[in-house]
């Protein structure tokens, strides 16, 4: 939570020093350990194994939190059914403390918040009112969170209290910045390297152990924070109970690997409330809006990487299951909301009034095929991104694919159309939709379905067996050869659950029977695990086919060594079994789930030059030389508005969906690069983020699959409003 109007943000900086993560938990996790540095692993609490499902308080009680109100929403959330479809955390968020003015919250004997005894009174017996409010939320059989924000109450500096035992004090510990409280204000940085820091942490986390606290939300974190996430974490690990630890909000994605090391989950941006009305009793109304969640597509997309089993991305509370007049969207708009949130693998905590449920909201809000598709843990990635038409995808365990197709608008239908082989499905499969439980038909090649304003669709597709045209290796399975240390891992987003770590520095990992029809070269895909931060190019691996070296690859960072990623690499391959072999000499190479090989060879490959006379720009493109490009040329200044690219004559000697390797240059600084809109044969097919490469005369790759038609076909590349990465060539394989 967080008013709409923030104080002015902290400066940035980066933490320097992390706590080496526990050698078990990088095995589990990661399965190779960075011999120059240590690698941040998920936090190792015990909990948050799948995404947190729930209630909390911000969105509909805000700043009124009383026993009465809160326990009247956990009823609401156990007489619903909603806690049998997983909904349990019962969250209290700001203002459950005493705030008198600018001075800060109040504070005890040793420095720590006190309950607002006028909201949560105590128990006749002396129990403080937080922790009655916890007994009857655990009675109902459901789990109870909290609130509080980092660092030291002023007034607890001010009046120099002592920190639980020991002999130091808050004036001791305080380091006199402003810390972010944004409702009560009055807090100050605390200063970790004093003795009796931690120690007074441990002492607050150990009081909300003894209430029954379940779920703790740590607000106001910024990247200045670092040390009160690491306190807290270690505070509530020391406290004997365990305690889910989310952090809030707008974090910053460079940290990425430091907030999953230290927390179960994480706000990816600032509120979904829209702060736009309020009804005749000053209630809040609605609660958002569509503008308010159309922002998350692109949170979802960039922060894809980061999440996964123990650690999530949070894109804040599920408004939907009051009806459009109170929450403020279309029961469309509801389902798209929550749709996209299952997709991403986030936190499913309501913010609607539980006592106002919509019968139909809520039979959407159980509905167990979506729940499911929340609580895999695997966060999906966007294939679609073509302004108004949106689509995400992701494998299940089982080789299942779940695709969510949306769209943007909230004002005007739209045909979303998605290749399944970018999706991941190369032959066919049957579909379900997950919303009407309904089959779907069997599907293959392209798929288009027109959705109303602000409406989506979920679909499970279950390959077909023997259309797939191609046939996946698994890294773990017992018919390969792991040496030199190489050895399998638990991964729950991967398929089959395993993977092989540990290749590299020595350790091999050998598929023993790769098989083929022919020989040729084949577009093998590699399905890889690579967590290295701070740079756009990861680990790399040698691939040696039957006993020869074929090519070192540099894989791209896939943001942790939980979340799988692809590229696709041309193999050669001898006619019937092969040994595909990955090594490295001298450092660890990614982790590895899988190989995907083609039942065919290929053909044929034909390469494009953006250069070429033959292709057309138009609205600024122009050629550019590029000596590290092929040709010597590349085309640039495609997009911001009317600069296009188009390929006038690419060939196919049959209908279908082909693999297109893109060879780019990003200049672009961080983690996400520029972005282009591909058109074939004047369909949008989708729109690629694309990852920097380090500079614009450096060349990067990606693979897009494309429909096309048997003859002659137009590829226009454009970007309606922003650059794109200028383009060297594109490379069609048949």
């Amino acid at each position: 939570m967080s008013y709409p109007h923030l104080p002015p943000a902290r400066p940035h900086r980066r933490a320097t020093s992390l706590i080496a993560a526990l050698s078990l938990i990088l095995t589990a996790l990661f399965g190779a350990t960075l011999a120059a540095a240590p690698t941040a692993s998920a936090e190792g609490n015990g909990v948050g194994s799948t995404p947190a499902m729930g209630w909390s308080s911000w969105s509909y009680i805000r700043h009124d939190p009383t026993a009465a109100n809160i326990e009247a929403q956990a009823n609401a959330l156990k007489s619903s059914g909603l806690s049998s479809a997983g909904y349990i955390y019962v969250n209290v968020d700001d203002f459950w403390y005493v705030c008198p003015g600018s001075q800060g919250p109040n504070v005890d004997a040793n420095g720590r918040w006190v309950t607002n005894t006028s909201s949560f009174p105590a128990s006749s017996s002396g129990e403080n009112g937080i922790a009655v409010v916890a007994d009857y939320v655990h009675s109902l059989g459901l789990k109870f969170g909290l609130y509080v924000t980092p660092g030291i109450s002023d007034q607890a500096v001010s009046q120099n209290s002592p920190i639980l035992g020991t002999s130091y004090t808050a004036g001791q510990i305080a380091n006199g910045s402003g810390e972010a409280n944004y409702n009560c204000g009055g807090m100050q940085g605390i200063n970790y390297s004093a003795a009796g820091a931690q120690a007074f942490i441990n002492s607050w986390a150990d009081e909300f152990a003894s209430w029954g606290v379940d779920y703790l939300k740590l607000d106001g974190v910024g990247d200045s924070d670092v040390g009160d996430v690491q306190a807290w974490s270690t505070a509530l690990q020391q406290s004997g109970r365990a305690i889910h630890l989310e952090l809030s909000n707008s974090l910053d994605i460079a940290n990425a690997s430091t907030w999953a090391q230290y927390s179960n989950g994480w706000r990816t941006g600032g509120d979904v409330e829209c702060y736009c009305g309020s009804d005749s009793s000053g209630n809040p109304q609605p609660l958002t809006s569509w503008g308010s969640v159309q922002g998350r597509f692109a949170q979802v997309a960039q922060w894809q990487p980061y999440g996964g089993p123990g650690a999530f991305n949070d894109y804040d509370s599920i408004e939907f299951g009051d009806g459009s007049t109170i929450d403020g969207l279309t029961t469309a708009e509801g389902q798209s909301q929550y749709g996209l949130w299952a997709m991403a693998a986030s936190p499913l905590l309501l913010g609607v009034d539980l006592t106002k449920l919509n019968s139909a909201e809520v039979a959407d809000l159980k509905n167990a095929a979506v729940v499911a598709v929340d609580q895999d843990g695997i966060d999906a990635r966007r294939i679609v991104s073509n302004v108004n038409q949106q689509a995400f995808a992701k494998t299940e365990q089982n080789g299942d694919v779940i695709l969510g197709l949306f769209n943007y608008s909230g004002s005007a239908s739209q045909t979303v159309t998605v290749s399944l082989a970018a999706a991941g499905i190369t032959g066919s499969a049957t579909a379900t939709n997950l919303w009407t439980g309904a089959s779907a038909g069997t599907l293959s090649g392209t798929y288009s379905v027109t959705l109303g304003a602000g409406a989506s669709q979920l679909l499970k597709l279950v390959p077909v067996a023997g259309t797939s045209g191609s046939t996946t290796y698994q890294a773990a399975a017992s018919a390969n050869t792991l040496a030199g240390g190489a050895a399998t891992a638990t991964c729950n987003s991967c398929l089959g659950g395993k993977k092989v770590g540990f290749v590299g520095d020595g350790g091999t990992l050998t598929f023993n029977n790769v098989q083929a029809a022919s020989a040729g070269n084949y577009q093998v895909q590699f399905t890889y695990l690579d967590g290295t931060s701070g740079t756009t190019v990861g680990r790399s691996a040698t691939i040696s086919v039957n006993g020869t070296s074929v090519q070192t690859l540099a894989f791209t960072p896939t943001g942790s060594f939980a979340n799988p990623g692809t590229v696709n690499v041309s193999l050669p391959l001898k006619a019937g079994a092969n040994t595909v072999e990955l090594s490295n000499a001298s450092a660890y190479a990614p982790d590895f789930a899988a190989i995907t090989v083609p039942t065919t060879a290929t053909s044929a490959s034909t390469t494009y030059l953006a250069a070429s006379s033959s292709n057309t720009l138009a609205g600024g493109a122009v050629v550019q030389s590029c000596s590290t490009c092929s040709g010597g040329q590349k085309v640039g200044f495609v997009g911001n508005g009317s600069g296009t690219l188009t390929f006038n004559s690419v060939n196919a000697t049959k209908a279908g969906v082909y693999p297109v390797q893109i060879v780019y240059c990003d200049g672009t600084t961080g983690t996400s690069g520029r972005s282009a809109t591909f058109t074939v044969n004047g369909v949008v097919v989708q729109t690629n983020v694309f990852t920097p490469t380090g500079g614009f005369s450096t060349q990067g790759t990606v693979t897009d699959y494309l429909p096309l038609k048997a003859g002659a076909n137009t590829i226009e590349i454009s970007n309606g409003s922003a650059y794109a990465p200028d383009f060297n060539a594109i490379v069609v394989n048949q």
